[in-house]
């Protein structure tokens, strides 16, 4: 079996194997819905490729998916990188996103982190933040989904322990959180 084939091959198995997680992604349409509908916003953050994740879903909602529909209020705060150096250096890397959630996050808004494990202190502060100002907190996670699997309100575990796995099905389910979403919007012209 070429590499290509056996790529392949456990993208289809890790695949499979998530269709009982369905009803789950289902669950998170209508809370981003309700977001947006009540006027706040959703902050994402991640670490790695899971920090492109996330400025991935913040421009997609702040820019568009599909349709030139009205811009949506959202944040990727793995952006701002001397927000993320000013940060680490006064308080420590633990502390970049639960710092920036303290300034940025109110009730109502939704925090997405993304995470191939779940254990990295900077996403779980990040979640102890969130709770801590009534926030809605939503997981995608792999592996065994770590300390954030518990921690949150939404948690998505994409069972296998290859992150490249994961982070394609985390993808996956950010394309439906926004394809949901752009049926809601009238296209602008």
């Amino acid at each position: 079996m070429s590499l290509v084939q056996q790529q392949y091959a456990e993208l289809k198995q890790v695949t499979a194997s998530f269709e009982s997680f369905l009803p789950r992604v289902e669950a998170l349409l209508p809370l981003f819905a309700k977001c947006f509908r009540d006027g706040h916003k959703v902050l994402t953050c991640g670490n790695g490729g899971s920090a492109a994740d996330a400025l991935h879903m913040a421009e997609e909602f702040i820019g568009r998916y599909r349709g030139n529909r009205r811009s949506l209020p959202a944040v990727s705060l793995s952006a701002d990188v001397t927000a993320l150096t000013c940060i680490g250096n006064d308080w420590g890397y633990d502390a970049i996103f639960s710092r920036q959630i303290e300034g940025l996050g109110q009730p109502g808004d939704i925090l997405v982190v993304f995470s191939g494990s779940g254990n990295s202190a900077n996403l779980v502060k990040a979640i102890a933040a969130a709770k801590q100002r009534d926030m809605l907190t939503v997981s995608l996670l792999g592996k065994t989904g770590g300390q954030a699997k518990d921690l949150s309100d939404h948690a998505i575990v994409i069972p296998t322990n290859n992150t490249a796995r994961a982070q394609e099905l985390h993808t996956w389910i950010m394309h439906v959180i926004l394809e949901h979403i752009e049926t809601l919007y009238p296209v602008e012209n």
